[in-house]
């Protein structure tokens, strides 16, 4: 009896992707309280986002027509001096540096503050010993611990520059892509570039589960910069398809609105970019409260098997 009630825990303990968001929803939606301190907490993030945006969605336009009015000879033989020369106008630099800086320091330090105060605040209200009613002035009198937040900045860094560098990756693909499969003599180069797309995007998708979960191991462990990344690299195996799926709502409901947002012509009237950035910013405190409860059921199962493994081994001493 004993051990079919060990059995029945450590099947309870496994969580899927849905019973980790159906968790995360609950704990959301709990505390009306919670809702409002999350709204405040990301209200900085939304107005430099909107700037964002606007201008990102302006320069993809101009970067389509610049593409699509290549000719076909110059794409034939490499030759790009006429997409070089539109470019090289002064104002078209300056945006791409522009919104390069703004994706670099302010947007990703104010979604910093948004995930390291919805992770430990969150983590308060699912455990136990904490009130599930804790109060609005509770939550601003509860703040992170300076030194924390010193760590766990370091190792949003590390997560920021491996983001980055990965997306610079999908980019250029996407780029390649574009260019090519718009003639039939490049059909096969069009197919391996999809294949490429589609692999280089899954594990893109699967590491940054784990790099976000490190952030969270730096909030609730303590542990900073590389040791919270393979901590987290620990933690994660056997967990990669939960961390994929998860990654994938989020990545697909981020752009789906932005691409939505683009064809309706959003960035031109104003109204468009305002609802995305205030959908995808609602998800935002949403996404940090998943990642907590998957870096729990990550953390659980490799500790439930590192027990396993010690209690084989203690069997076969004899």
């Amino acid at each position: 009896m004993e051990s079919e009630n060990n059995v029945m825990k450590k099947e309870k303990q496994k969580l899927g992707v849905f019973d980790i968001l159906k968790e995360a929803i609950t704990i959301y939606v709990k505390n009306l309280n919670f809702i409002f301190f999350t709204f405040l907490t990301s209200l900085p993030l939304f107005c430099i986002m909107v700037y964002f945006e606007t201008q990102l969605q302006e320069t993809l336009i101009e970067t389509y027509y610049i593409f699509v009015n290549i000719p076909k000879e110059d794409i034939l033989y490499g030759n790009f001096g006429y997409m070089l020369d539109l470019m090289s106008r002064e104002y078209y630099y300056l945006k791409f540096i522009q919104l390069g800086l703004i994706y670099i320091f302010p947007l990703h330090v104010l979604e910093f503050g948004t995930a390291i105060v919805t992770i430990n605040l969150a983590s308060k209200l699912s455990s136990q010993q904490e009130n599930n009613d804790m109060s609005l002035k509770e939550m601003f009198h509860k703040p992170v611990d300076s030194s924390k937040l010193r760590g766990s900045f370091h190792t949003f860094v590390y997560v920021v520059f491996l983001t980055a560098t990965h997306q610079v990756g999908l980019l250029g693909i996407v780029i390649n892509y574009f260019l090519f499969s718009r003639h039939l003599s490049f059909v096969v180069f069009t197919v391996i570039c999809s294949l490429l797309f589609a692999m280089v995007l899954k594990m893109y998708l699967e590491w940054i589960s784990t790099w976000n979960m490190s952030l969270v191991v730096s909030v609730l462990e303590g542990i900073y910069g590389i040791d919270s990344l393979v901590l987290s690299v620990n933690f994660s195996r056997g967990c990669h398809r939960n961390g994929l799926f998860i990654m994938l709502i989020f990545f697909v409901w981020r752009h789906f609105l932005r691409f939505s947002c683009y064809y309706i012509g959003g960035y031109q009237q104003g109204n468009g970019t305002f609802i995305q950035v205030g959908l995808f910013c609602m998800v935002v405190p949403l996404k940090w409260v998943v990642f907590m409860i998957y870096f729990h059921d990550c953390k659980d199962r490799y500790l439930e098997k590192k027990r396993d493994e010690e209690l084989g081994k203690d069997v076969r001493v004899p």
